[in-house]
């Protein structure tokens, strides 16, 4: 495994971006890696070598701050060769529930900045012609569950955007896969990974369940993130990357679920589908 690769991931003081940067430092990959805060970044990762590791403290809503961030990584590294965009969060309740700023929020963070990094990384691996663009989605953004449309809206347009981006930027040489996790054992379950609408409306049951559900199955979701990191390193070394990428035996099983219910509409309104035409 060539290790002269230079990532950069954001989102990385915990969780699956943790994982990742811990396994890329290991392996001997040159790392820059974005939180909020750098000093919580730092303590995460515990003692590192700056020829290594560049930790970078980034606003991710702000367009000055991403493009700032790459162009610190290329003046450190002198190249980039990875983006993986893991930083997001989960936002849980009915659509009438939550404001308009929780539903801004979350677009800001879960697709905005996925847009920004993009844009800002797209430059670079234009110029040398090769490059890596991981994006980190979600099964529900592709089989949501109840309780959780919004995120599932930032979901389906991370995998949405990502699926284009792919066919578009082909000819210079740069890959994009698109990642659907299931349930991984992270702190994505607790407070501060998870924002619930402030405004509760009454009679929603089967929302509030689903919620109580996610929660209890904290510390016991199916996947493993460092081995989810292995796939991501995987996933940059493979010279024909999937574009769209199912981790865990639950995204699969929903997927497929999800697959059937699809043909099966599609069959049931084939008539009316036809039915428009001239």
């Amino acid at each position: 495994m060539e290790t002269d690769k230079v990532w950069l991931v954001t989102g990385a003081s915990k969780g699956m971006g943790l994982s990742l940067v811990r396994k890329l430092i290991e392996s001997g990959y040159r790392v820059a890696a974005t939180s909020r805060k750098a000093q919580s970044l730092m303590e995460a990762v515990g003692e590192f070598d700056k020829q290594q590791f560049l930790p970078l403290e980034v606003d991710l809503t702000s367009g000055e701050s991403v493009s700032k961030a790459f162009e610190k990584t290329v003046g450190h590294f002198g190249k980039i060769d990875v983006l993986v965009n893991n930083a997001g969060y989960g936002i849980g309740g009915a659509v009438e529930e939550l404001n308009q700023k929780e539903i801004r929020d979350s677009f800001d963070i879960n697709v905005m900045a996925v847009i920004k990094t993009m844009q800002s990384v797209m430059p670079y691996f234009r110029q040398q012609k090769s490059g890596n663009i991981i994006n980190i989605s979600s099964i529900a953004g592709f089989a949501p569950g109840i309780g959780w449309a919004i995120y599932a809206a930032t979901k389906y347009a991370v995998t949405g955007l990502s699926e284009v981006m792919a066919e578009d930027v082909k000819e210079f040489g740069v890959k994009v896969t698109v990642v659907a996790p299931g349930a991984f054992r992270t702190e994505f379950l607790e407070e501060g990974s998870l924002v619930f609408a402030e405004n509760k409306v009454e009679g929603y049951n089967a929302i509030r369940a689903s919620h109580q559900k996610y929660a209890a199955m904290n510390g016991t979701q199916a996947g493993d993130p460092d081995k989810l990191a292995c796939v991501l390193i995987d996933l940059a070394e493979n010279p024909n990357p999937p574009v769209r990428l199912y981790l865990g035996s639950d995204a699969y099983n929903r997927a497929k679920y999800k697959i059937g219910l699809l043909s099966e509409e599609l069959d049931i309104n084939k008539d009316i589908s036809f039915s428009t035409d001239f």
